[in-house]
Parts: C-alpha cells; sequence; structure tokens
C-alpha cells in the first residue's frame, strides 16, 4: 500500500488524519504491529481526539484479524497506559498525538515495558510491512476484552508519596481539555489540597487553548491566574499527560532543567548515592545538584525510547527531559505528569518553602537561553560548519553538537521531523554572557 514515509516517526507513529493517517493505514499498522512483535495480546488505549475513535476501532480490527487479542483499556492518559502495559506484561499501542494540534493522531508503541519501539528499532520495520502488506495468514481470529486499571493507578501514584505529610496549598491546574484531568481528579481528591481546575474535561475540539504547555500562548491564562489567585504553585498538562509542566508561586515558568535538578535532589534524599538521567540540552544545575546531593548523574540523548532503555541498564531512580518528560523507576522506568506534581507537593509540604525561592536559587547561578528554533537548508552541514568553528571548546556528539568551555556551553542539534536546529545555552558568569554567546551561535546558525 502506498503510504506517507514521513509518518513513521524517531518515536511514535503520527500524522494529520485523514490525509496522512487514516482507517486503512491504522488497520495494516495493527496488522504489522503483531506480525512484527508475535505478539498473542496487545494492549491498546486512546486519548479525547475526534479521530480516535474511529482509528481505534481500525487498529484493533487489525490486530484481531491478525489473530492476536485485544486489551482494551478505553480513554486514558499516557501514564495510564504505560501502567497498563507494566501491570499486564503485553505489547501496547496507544492511539494518540501528544501535544499536536487536534487535527493530528498516531500511535505510541511498547513492545514490552520499559522498551517501546522507535525509529531506530522497529518502526521503520512496521513502515516495510505496511507497505508491502506480507502478512503471514493467521489461524484464528482475536478477541477484545476490556480492562480498567483506574484504581490501581491512583493507588501506585499515590504509594509514591507520603499522603499524610501533604499540606492544604493552594493549586491550579490546566489540564487543556486533554487527557489528564478525569485521573487527576481521582488522584487529588485523597489529598488535602485547594484545588483549582482549568479544562479538566477531555475535548478533543480544544475549545480553550493548543495542547503543548512549552508554547507560551498555552499557559498564559494559567501563570496569570496563580499570580492573581495567590496560589502556591500552578501545573500544566500536555495533550496525553506524559509531559508536566509547573508555574511557580511568581507566575514563572519553570524550565524543566531547573526543575529536573529540583526534583533530582529531593529523590536523591529518599535514595542516597543513585543514578540520575538528563538529556544534552539540560543547564550545568542538573549534574551540579545531584553531585552535590550526593548522586551520579548520566547525560543521555533526547527521546523517551533512548532514556527509559538507559535508565533500565543503569538502573537509574529518575530522569528528566528540558521538554517535561520526567521518568521514574518506581514507574517501570515511565514518564508520568501525575507523579512529579505529585513529588512537588510532597516537597512544598515538607520543606515549607516557597517555589520561588528554591528557583532563585538556580536563577542567580545558571543562566539559560532556553530552546530556541532555526530553519536551515540542510541541518548535517549546519551543525558540521558549528562543530568546527567553535573546535576550540570541548566538543561532544552524543546527539547534536555540544560544546563546553570554562563558563558557558550549548547543544545544537537537528530536529526529528523538521529543517531546523534546535539551539539551547548557558552562561554561569553572567547573563549578559549567556546573551552575547547565545547571538553569536544564532548568527553562525542562521549565515
Amino acid at each position: 500500500m502506498q503510504v506517507n514515509p514521513s509518518i513513521f516517526k524517531a518515536y511514535d507513529i503520527r500524522g494529520i488524519y485523514p490525509t496522512e493517517l487514516n482507517e486503512e493505514v491504522a488497520y495494516l499498522i495493527g496488522r504489522a504491529f503483531v506480525t512484527f512483535l508475535g505478539a498473542e495480546t496487545v494492549i491498546v488505549g486512546r486519548d479525547m481526539r475526534t479521530s480516535g475513535p474511529s482509528l481505534f476501532d481500525a487498529v484493533t480490527r487489525g490486530i484481531m484479524d491478525q489473530g492476536a487479542d485485544v486489551a482494551d483499556i478505553g480513554m486514558v492518559s499516557t501514564d495510564q497506559y504505560y501502567f497498563a502495559c507494566t501491570q499486564l506484561g503485553f505489547p501496547g499501542m496507544m492511539v494518540t498525538a501528544s501535544h499536536n494540534p487536534k487535527q493530528y493522531n498516531g500511535f505510541k508503541m511498547v513492545r514490552r515495558m520499559p522498551y517501546l519501539l522507535s525509529g531506530d528499532e522497529g518502526i521503520q520495520d512496521l513502515r516495510r510491512l505496511v507497505e508491502s502488506e506480507d502478512f503471514p495468514t493467521p489461524t484464528r481470529r482475536g478477541e477484545r476484552r476490556e480492562y480498567d486499571f483506574k484504581e490501581q493507578f491512583v493507588q501506585k501514584v499515590l504509594s509514591l508519596i507520603d499522603v499524610e505529610a501533604i499540606k492544604p496549598l493552594k493549586v491550579i491546574v490546566d489540564t487543556g481539555n486533554g487527557m489528564v484531568g478525569p485521573i487527576l481528579q481521582e488522584v487529588y481528591s485523597r489529598l488535602p489540597i485547594q484545588l483549582t481546575g482549568m479544562y479538566l474535561d477531555p475535548d478533543g475540539t480544544l475549545p480553550n487553548h493548543g495542547l503543548d504547555p512549552l508554547m507560551p500562548e498555552n499557559r498564559a491564562e494559567l501563570q496569570q491566574r496563580v499570580k492573581d489567585e495567590g496560589a502556591d504553585i500552578g501545573f500544566a498538562f500536555d495533550g496525553d499527560g506524559d509531559r508536566f509542566f509547573a508555574i511557580d508561586d511568581r507566575g514563572e515558568f519553570i524550565s524543566g532543567d531547573f526543575l529536573t535538578a529540583i526534583l533530582g535532589r529531593y529523590l536523591l534524599e529518599k535514595e542516597p548515592g543513585a543514578k540520575i538521567l538528563y538529556d544534552v540540552r539540560a543547564s550545568w544545575a542538573v549534574p551540579d545538584e545531584v553531585r552535590a546531593a550526593g548522586g551520579i548523574p548520566l547525560v543521555e540523548r533526547v527521546g523517551h525510547a533512548f532514556i527509559k532503555r538507559r535508565m533500565a541498564n543503569e538502573d537509574a531512580i529518575f530522569a528528566g527531559e528540558v521538554s517535561g518528560h520526567y521518568y521514574f523507576k518506581a514507574f517501570a522506568f515511565a514518564d508520568s505528569g501525575i507523579i512529579p506534581s505529585l513529588y512537588l507537593l510532597e516537597m512544598l509540604s515538607k520543606r515549607g518553602v516557597k517555589m520561588s525561592e528554591l528557583l532563585g536559587q538556580l536563577e542567580s547561578r545558571y543562566f539559560i537561553s532556553g530552546e530556541i528554533n532555526s530553519r536551515v537548508s540542510d541541518v548535517r552541514a549546519k551543525l558540521d560548519e558549528i562543530a568546527e568553528r567553535y573546535s576550540d571548546g570541548k566538543i561532544e556528539r552524543l546527539d547534536g553538537v555540544s560544546v563546553s568551555y570554562d563558563t558557558w556551553h550549548f547543544n545544537v542539534r537537528g530536529s526529528n521531523t523538521e529543517p531546523l536546529i534546535r539551539l539551547n545555552l548557558e552562561s554561569i558568569a553572567s547573563r549578559a554572557e549567556m546573551e552575547a554567546k547565545r547571538d553569536e551561535v544564532l548568527a553562525v546558525i542562521r549565515s
């Protein structure tokens, strides 16, 4: 079958419905998934997108027609899906396009927790099977069975914190009409907090704002409300709930690397000397804070398939990515939006400090640019040019090009989906040095 090869991405399958990804393609992906993995049962869940029900039906039909049973977990957040995959021990497919705009849909695929299918391992094999339609003849047709892990999930995530220690903090949460609202209310109803919810009802038409809180316009209302209403903290989640973002008591957005540093230090109090992963884009605050707390910091490529595999291999307790993914050994090395929110509530309750105080200690020492995207004609050639231009620094090529000097460093890497170069740069000398070096590197990228 002719299928748009661009939907088979580095970490998942994702495309615009119905032009790039439709029911016919979804059906073949279901058959290919069973064929490639030799699966006997496949867990399938979906998010709230309007194309979700028909794509769910198509992919499950493909799975059953290829002879495997379907464990139907219904409409869930992605961390609920990972939990179901862990509980049942089967491969899984989640019908979601995460934080993409509402016209997109796709599949996140688990081989066996915590290992996912990725572009390097499995996704291109699925593409070849879909294109060839070379499926073995099954000996039976699979059956569908429904499962509900909601209560077990609630018990699991609450078991990770000391519920008795939680104080009546004032918390504002924006789930953006994505998948987190229902399960968040179940979890938070068992905590003594003052919860104000924004857009908690799943609605694939997205009547209020987009699903990616990294975009300032999607979190602006939450930031304003945290400030205006004197909340202790604000939380935002992406569409499918595997990414998490926090707003401090000033209404300021907390960068993912600073949040990784703060959470990492806190979790090392629970498990001294443990390993913690961070990605190549992160502030030096992360390894510095981890070492200061007696932990072992490990740097890894960007992307959940790489992070989960490395965590499992190293037996690391926690990992954080600049993009808002947070992973926990206690949660089968999977990422969750709910779990980091609970750890922050526990930490603020136990320490009796404001989030802005913890952040201030980092903001006064680490000056970060945030991620800046630039469109280029040839990503690989531009990365080589940058490596040559800054060859007097320490060059690393774990993911893109990372360059370090005594007081500043940066990472440049290509987008997996577009002709973009992403720059993250930091100075520990001053904001002025960060801004000067940021502009200098951007001039090289954009020349």
